[in-house]
């Protein structure tokens, strides 16, 4: 169910706002990456989510063009 309420909150924003949050996206799971490396990150599942989320924002962009 969040996965949904997160891809209804998509459609409801314009490319360049999608762009946006695809970028914040990716430098959140640079920064997380450099963590897990360092051992300094605790919730290694929320790579697995950030990426996941990466990959929603991208098919709302994509039927969006």
């Amino acid at each position: 169910m969040k996965s949904k309420n997160y891809v209804e909150s998509l459609n409801g924003k314009s490319a360049s706002e999608l762009k946006e949050e695809l970028t914040a996206a990716k430098k959140e799971l640079f920064n997380l990456r450099f963590q897990n490396a360092t051992n300094q990150l605790d919730n290694t599942s929320r790579i697995k989510e950030v990426r996941r989320n990466i990959a929603r924002i991208q098919t709302v962009l994509q039927s969006a063009e």
